[in-house]
């Protein structure tokens, strides 16, 4: 298949652009340094859902709100992908504070029915759920911590993760 060095182009309807997001964003609690953003790009680049997920670009929804598009930025999955790490808060030159930004949009999606309040509650579950499985897995490395090159199996490691979540919920009767 031949490479192509064409960029696919998106074309803004200046029509359907809001004037007034990015103040509001800006007006709520944590939204305060939204206009700082020079678009760097340190955000993005620190970012782990990037690694996962090659859609996701913070530099570039601090540029969708900043251009005022207010449905695209409220109606996207890529505002629940943010695993709320800090790595942007903390790495930003300008102190935009981008995970707090996050909260600010999310909460305009639920207002705004982008979304169902459950939906929030369930996208919680989720974050402790990996939190939770972040913690098993790391704690069933230890033993191997001082070996050289040690491998995982990422698959038994999971399976295992599981296995001692389901026993500490049976043993706290959950």
């Amino acid at each position: 298949m031949p490479v192509s060095n064409e960029k696919e182009t998106a074309c803004i309807n200046v029509s359907d652009l809001d004037a007034k997001f990015k103040y509001e964003v800006s007006e709520q609690p944590g939204g305060e340094n939204l206009k700082l953003c020079f678009s760097c790009g340190i955000c993005t680049a620190g970012c782990p859902v990037t690694e996962v997920e090659s859609e996701y670009n913070p530099r570039k929804l601090i540029r969708m709100i900043l251009l005022g598009m207010r449905q695209e930025v409220l109606s996207s999955d890529l505002i629940w992908l943010c695993s709320l790490c800090y790595t942007c808060y903390a790495r930003c030159p300008q102190n935009v504070k981008f995970t707090d930004i996050m909260g600010v949009l999310r909460d305009m999606a639920v207002r705004e029915n982008h979304v169902h309040p459950s939906f929030v509650k369930n996208v919680d579950e989720i974050d402790r759920l990996s939190q939770q499985l972040r913690h098993q897995m790391v704690q069933a490395i230890f033993p191997d911590k001082k070996k050289k090159n040690k491998s995982i199996n990422q698959k038994e490691l999971l399976k295992k993760a599981v296995e001692n979540m389901d026993k500490e919920s049976t043993d706290h009767g959950e």
